[in-house]
């Protein structure tokens, strides 16, 4: 699991451990991981040109520290001072290796590390920072901690702001590392262990090993009702894919039985395609709304009815009232149903995805999957899981429909709806990467990976 601390939180672990450790030693630990991660990326040090901006604080003092140690090992490393407050030990250590500082850059550099502004930064940059990155423009940048200028609690970006191709943190990820717009600023996300001793993070990203422990193995005595009976109302005359591509990701192999109700004609095609699927009866789980049209709120009226887990999506959510909200339900709006149902703009809920998600949760007493590059998941308590499986092909019409299917196929399994839907918004990314391989796919083939996906997985 990765876990995002908050800033204060971090703050916290570290005046703890300073109190137990001489004088420097976390600024040393970090900038020793940060000059290794820079000497990674670049192939060496040895010749290497480094220019490293530097704001008051403990992220210029980890920036110059490092730049003493790539300077020790043959780099020739410049420092653009942005504060008549930088850490005066790193400046010292750094000019004591055969750094300097300058004005600004005498050499086109082959890297640019940003230590301008730490986790407790405000948001946006000064002026004679977005001079300095200008400069620069094109040469690749490392961030020291977070880039310098996000909102690091949220990951809501609010001005001009480092667009690091490599952040090279320390202790714990942040929210700005995992939550999107941020995360697309911070590139690849370099983890330092640096000691801390750090309290359960609200914020949280499944991985592999995470994913393996929770997805439900048949057991040798079980059957098909015990494994999990998952049905399916979606789709419509007018939207018959729908409801194959949600059968499709219901019947993925995980669930014991898939069940179908909707209109004859959409049936009869569902019954086509997948033959292992039955007809009406009893459910541990639903799925409603993809596809549904006109007929949407009369299927989710049915689904809440039984009383089980359900998965509410597309045109459902469009019938859901905060006063139907219950704990055992998945709701799965992008952005612009997720807008819809909170009375907001969609540029709003993509500004702060989890924020909205958060409040969304708590309003309608659900978990709530916001569908994004980053999806978000959220629990009504303010617990969050953050996917980061995926690629950018998963834009593709249908894909939520067999994310529904998915998820509703985990609900019948047992599964509680906080893990049931990040696991399958884990396992649907992870299936989407296998069936594209590096090129365009459709809805139907991540259906076909997930068996794969989940044959991939490290033995729990």
């Amino acid at each position: 699991m990765r876990y995002a601390h908050t800033v204060e939180q971090v703050r916290e672990a570290e005046r703890e451990l300073m109190a137990r450790v001489p004088e420097g030693t976390l600024m040393q630990r970090a900038a020793h991981g940060l000059a290794h991660a820079v000497v990674d990326l670049l192939g060496g040090a040895y010749g290497a040109r480094v220019l490293l901006l530097v704001g008051s604080g403990d992220n210029g003092g980890d920036a110059l520290h490092a730049g003493a140690l790539l300077a020790r090992r043959g780099a020739r490393v410049e420092a653009v001072l942005l504060s008549e407050h930088a850490h005066a030990g790193g400046l010292a250590a750094l000019r004591a290796a055969g750094g300097r500082s300058v004005a600004q850059a005498t050499y086109r550099p082959d890297v640019v590390v940003d230590g301008i502004v730490g986790i407790g930064g405000r948001p946006g940059l000064r002026p004679e920072a977005q001079a300095a990155l200008a400069a620069v423009a094109g040469v690749p940048v490392v961030a020291v901690d977070v880039p310098s200028g996000v909102e690091v609690d949220t990951g809501r970006l609010e001005g001009p702001h480092v667009t690091a191709d490599l952040t090279v943190t320390f202790g714990t990820h942040k929210a700005a590392h995992l939550l999107d717009p941020a995360a697309e600023a911070s590139g690849t996300v370099h983890l330092v262990d640096i000691g801390l001793d750090l309290p359960p993070a609200a914020i949280e990203s499944l991985q592999a090993e995470d994913v393996a422990r929770l997805v439900p193995r048949p057991r040798p005595q079980d059957h098909k009702y015990t494994r999990g009976v998952v049905g399916v109302r979606a789709g419509s005359a007018e939207y018959p894919g729908a409801a194959l591509l949600s059968v499709a990701g219901a019947a993925c192999g995980l669930a014991g039985m898939v069940r179908y109700v909707g209109e004859d004609p959409v049936a009869d095609r569902v019954r086509q395609a997948h033959p292992e699927v039955v007809g009406s009866g009893r459910v541990q789980a639903w799925v409603v709304g993809s596809g549904g049209g006109e007929h949407a709120g009369e299927a989710l009226a049915a689904a809440l009815a039984d009383e089980v887990p359900t998965v509410v999506d597309a045109d459902a959510l469009r019938h859901l009232r905060p006063s139907h909200g219950r704990p055992d339900l998945v709701l799965t709006p992008h952005a612009g149903e997720l807008a819809a149902m909170l009375g907001r703009e969609r540029t709003e809920i993509e500004a702060d995805p989890l924020g909205w998600a958060r409040r969304a949760a708590e309003e309608y007493a659900a978990v709530v999957v916001l569908k994004g590059r980053r999806t978000v998941t959220a629990r009504p308590d303010g617990r969050v899981r953050v996917t980061t499986t995926g690629t950018p092909w998963l834009a593709t019409a249908g894909a939520g429909d067999v994310l529904g299917g998915v998820v509703g196929a985990l609900l019948a399994t047992g599964l509680e709806p906080f893990d049931a839907a990040s696991v399958g918004s884990w396992l649907h990314g992870a299936a989407a990467t296998l069936a594209a391989r590096g090129g365009p796919l459709v809805a139907s083939e991540v259906a076909r990976a997930l068996p794969a996906a989940v044959r991939g997985l490290p033995r729990p």
